[in-house]
């Protein structure tokens, strides 16, 4: 009985100091995939307005604070600290080098772009295509 305890105590301490190495610094890989499937969310969202409404529609990234915002909601959706952004969108988009916006037009189009989630070597790019606006997460 004492030895399954001791094997048990052992087994504990060994998963308590191998858990934190195993996941380590950054992001989790459901962080990511959450990240990534509420940037493409946003995009659709923004997409179905612009088709609606029938006006162009912006979704505003901004690298820095790892958040953005649909149209011009008041809401900005912030996304986890771990999180790497990189947003690849046309020159006239762009405010600067940590801010930038992919645009969508009243016939469903958009100006293309592409926004890297990642964190290490895992990355998930959630990308726009520029002819027809569809929103598609790449792995």
């Amino acid at each position: 009985m004492i030895e399954i305890l001791i094997v048990l105590a052992i087994m504990a301490i060994g998963a308590a100091l191998v858990v934190p190495m195993v996941s380590g610094p950054g992001a989790s890989t459901s962080d990511l995939r959450s990240a990534a499937r509420q940037i493409a969310a946003g995009l659709r969202q923004a997409r179905s307005e612009a088709i609606a409404q029938r006006r162009e529609t912006l979704v505003t990234l901004d690298l820095e604070k790892r958040s953005f915002r649909v149209a011009k909601e008041s809401r900005e959706i912030a996304l986890p600290e771990k999180v790497d952004l990189k947003l690849f969108t046309a020159q006239s988009d762009l405010v600067n080098e940590r801010q930038g916006a992919i645009r969508f037009f009243p016939d469903g189009g958009s100006n293309g772009g592409r926004v890297t989630v990642a964190s290490g070597e895992r990355k998930y790019e959630v990308d726009v295509d520029w002819l027809t606006g569809r929103v598609a997460i790449l792995d």
